[in-house]
This record gives structure tokens, sequence and C-alpha cells, in this order.
């Protein structure tokens, strides 16, 4: 300690925080490193005291402090220094407030707790001056400039992955797989909030075999772990703010810090994904280091933007998809009748005509059943209109619960449905419709007595258009009528 001592003979430090114990603590680690230090318990005390005296490097620990005018308080001073040295020592559970103090100017920070000989190496960095200034200039030139090559590249790489909107999921994967080609990053992962409370991981690239999944022992519900007032990912979500965790131990969890040691893990940061300031918070990115980095304005700003832009593509993914279930409820309204679920007359007509279409040019058959319920009206006037409907409701279920998916049941007006049956002969319609005749009259209907069925049954022809085919159709019907009813007709070829 003494060449260190002898050193630094000159030199004048100011440390401020709140705490009475914590000053002492910073005399009793670093006070030797300095021929004079100054402590302070508050901003305007440490700006009455830089006023008076040159200081070679001030220290300000933010332990103790809150948000509430303290930052801004901090970031005057920093600002006060006009680029001299400036070491922030941040508490991890506010490293959300480290961007914005650098905005005020330059620093150098610590993420706190922070051992005492870590500290003295902190403070002995701050106030060494580079043997060599031009040398030490054109390195950090260079150094900057593959930083922002790093940031243009990963910046690049993200975008390229929201491309693909379509599937939530994949798009997760191909932004955690972006975000593992920034240096030292080994292992990514993506959390989204699916609804209201319930967190997900939602997907993670590991180049460290790390599954967090296994590690939180969940991968849906992860506000309820018992790690979400530790791991940096969920604190984020919880609080809305950054979170850097420069030494796993100091999350206060032993076993966690282990598990994320035993994986080469050495620091992580999370961000929360919010698609506009002051917005809810939609999850939460992660990125684990392999190495400590002392990142530097651009890159937060940069991993700020990187948060943003994942944020507008999981709300873009979002409204798309509630955009396609909508056109999916917009289809069914417009092409389905509302009370019996079967498709309607104008779409069961369109439909009909494409099926002949196909019929005809791939040379397969194409069967049509025409059917509705005898005497209907007698069962609206003596049992009431909710019972017929109920009526209507039952013989279209059963109907189409003994339809193929390839077959389309159709309500044409009343009580008069159509069935669609592709690649299938009269023959075959003869026994479909016979089947559908006798499970109809054996149908058990709630509030009024059993209903039975007519229905015809024809092919379509070779050269056969939908309104020639629809008429032979309702011909059979008629006949099927004629005869007594519940029965079957079969309508001529013509």
């Amino acid at each position: 300690m003494s060449a260190d001592i002898d050193s630094h003979a000159r030199r004048v430090g100011l440390f401020l925080n709140l705490s009475g114990e914590r000053r002492g603590e910073f005399q009793a680690s670093c006070g030797e490193l300095f021929n004079r230090l100054l402590l302070s318990e508050t901003f305007d005390g440490a700006a009455a005291m830089l006023g008076r005296q040159p200081v070679d490097l001030l220290v300000i620990d933010l332990d103790g402090f809150d948000d509430n005018g303290d930052i801004a308080g901090a970031g005057d001073l920093i600002r006060a220094r006009h680029g001299a040295p400036v070491l922030v020592l941040c508490p991890y559970g506010n490293s959300s407030w480290l961007p914005e103090l650098m905005a005020a100017g330059p620093l150098s920070y610590r993420i706190s707790p922070i051992l005492s000989e870590d500290l003295q190496q902190a403070v002995g960095r701050a106030l060494t001056a580079p043997l060599d200034a031009a040398a030490a200039a054109q390195q950090s030139l260079l150094d900057r400039e593959k930083e922002l090559r790093d940031l243009l590249a990963i910046q690049r790489s993200v975008q390229r992955a929201l491309t693909g909107m379509d599937e939530l999921n994949l798009m997760a994967a191909q932004i955690c797989s972006a975000l593992c080609s920034f240096p030292g990053v080994r292992h990514t992962a993506l959390f989204h909030m699916k609804e209201r409370g319930n967190l997900a991981l939602v997907a993670q690239e590991a180049r460290n075999h790390l599954d967090l999944a296994k590690l939180l022992q969940r991968s849906e519900r992860l506000l309820q772990s018992p790690l979400a007032g530790e791991f940096p990912p969920l604190m984020a979500v919880g609080s809305g703010d950054m979170v850097l965790l420069d030494a796993p131990e100091k999350a206060g969890n032993p076993e966690l810090a282990m598990s994320l040691h035993d994986k080469g893990v050495r620091m992580v940061l999370a961000l929360p994904l919010r698609s506009e300031p002051g917005g809810p918070v939609q999850g939460a990115v992660s990125l684990m280091f392999d190495r400590h980095i002392a990142f530097s304005r651009e890159q937060f700003a940069c991993f700020g933007s990187l948060a943003q832009f994942i944020s507008f593509g999981l709300a873009m993914s979002e409204l798309k998809h509630q955009n396609d279930a909508l056109a999916g409820q917009l289809t069914q309204i417009t092409t389905l009748d509302a009370l019996t679920g079967a498709v309607n007359r104008r779409h069961g007509e369109a439909e009909l005509d494409n099926e002949i279409r196909r019929a005809r040019r791939y040379g397969v058959p194409l069967g049509v059943i025409s059917f509705d319920i005898d005497n209907f009206r007698s069962v609206n006037d003596i049992y009431g209109y909710p019972c017929g409907d109920q009526a209507l409701r039952t013989v279209a279920q059963t109907v189409q619960s003994r339809l193929r998916t390839s077959d389309t049941l159709v309500r044409m007006r009343g009580e008069e449905f159509l069935i669609i049956a592709t690649h299938t002969t009269a023959i075959d319609c003869l026994k479909l419709a016979e089947k559908l005749r006798e499970t109809i009259a054996g149908t058990e209907l709630p509030g009024c007595e059993t209903v039975t069925i007519s229905l015809g049954v024809a092919q379509a022809g070779p050269e056969e258009g939908g309104s020639v085919l629809l008429e032979r159709l309702d011909a059979a019907l008629h006949r099927a009528k004629r005869a007594g009813r519940n029965c079957v007709e079969l309508a001529m070829a013509t």
C-alpha cells in the first residue's frame, strides 16, 4: 500500500453518501489512496467543497438515495466536473440510474455491494492517468469504433429478426439468436406477458447449456417464482426498469449465484419491454455475459433502443394475431348462419359452384342432398318459436356430426338445408341420406315431439351448372314430400 500512498501523495478525493457508516467504511478502505479525503452527506455540501478546491476524484455512492430529485442532484455534480474523474457506486437494484447519469457527463461506475479490495482497485484506476496520453487517446478511439461496429451489427440482426411477426415464438427465437451475436453474450432470453400476470419464457438461446425453465422450475407464471425479487429479468418486469447484475452473488441468492457461475455467467443485463414510455410492461429481454463489461453511454442507449424495437415487434405481432382473429370472426359472421352454425345460403351457393368446377376439372363425382324438416310450421304453431329454433339447431348439429370434414352443410332458407358431399356418387349419397333420415327420426327434441326430415339426392352432371342442379334436387325433395314425408328420393339425371 506504501507505493500507492506515495504515487497519490498529492491527490484529493471527495466521497458523497448519506450514511455516516458508509462514509467511515470508504475512509477506512480507500483513505490511504488520497493525500486528503473530503466527506459529504449532501449534494449541496459536495458542490460547495468542489467549488472551494480542486478535487482529483469525486466518488458518488448512491446507496440510500432515491430517484426523486437525488439523481438530478448527482447529475448536477457530474456536470460540474466538466470531464474530471467521477466514480459512481450504484446499487444493484437501481442500476437503471446509470444511463441517466452518463448523460450528465463521463464517469466510471461499479455496481454495489462491492468488496473493499474491488473498491480500492476501482478508485485506483479512476485516479491513474495513462503514461502515454496520446496512445491512450488513440486506443480509446479504436475501442469506440469497434464498439460502434458491434452495436450496429446487433441492431441489424435484431431488425432482421423482427421481420417475422407472423409467429411470435419464432420471432422471439430469432431475436434471442441475434442478441447472442454481441461479444461476450452466452445466453439470451425473451419473456412475454401472455395475459395479465402471466409472465412466460417464450424463447431462449444458450451458448452455455443454461436452461432457464429448469433454473426457474417453470416457464410460465414466472412472477410467482421464488426468484421474482432476485433474478434480473423478473426484477425488470416487476420494477419496469433496467437491471444490471455485474456479479451473480450480488443477487443475494447463493444457489442462484452458483447455478449461474457453473454456466460461466459473470454478468446479467435485463431490460423491460414496453412499446411506449410509461406504458404497461410487456415482458423483458435478458442477456448473460461470460465477462465483466463496463458499458458506455452508447451501449446502454443501444440496448434500450433494442428493447424498444423488440417491444414494437411484440406489439405488432399481437396486433396481427388480434386482426387475424377478428378477420376469422368476421368471416364466420358473413358466411355462417347465426342460428344453426351451418353455412349461409349466399356462401353455400358460391361453394357449390366452386365444387362443381373442381369436380368437372378433375373428373370426380359430386353429390348433393337437399332436406327440410317435415311439418315445421306445425312445430312453431304448437310449441312456439323457441322450440322451433331449438329443433333447427338440433337437426343441423346432428346432421353436421354425421358429415365428413370435406362436406358442407348449408342453410338455404327457413327449415330447408343443403349438403355438398365431395367425391360422392349418387348411390353413396342415397346411403348417407337414409342414415341421416333414420338418425333424425330417432333424435329426441326437448320440449316437443320428435321431428322427421324429407330428403332429395342428386349427383352433379358433367355439364350441369349450380342453378340447374338445385332445380333438379328441389324436384326430388318435393317428390319425397308428396310420397308421405320422412323418405328419400333420387333426382334422375337429365
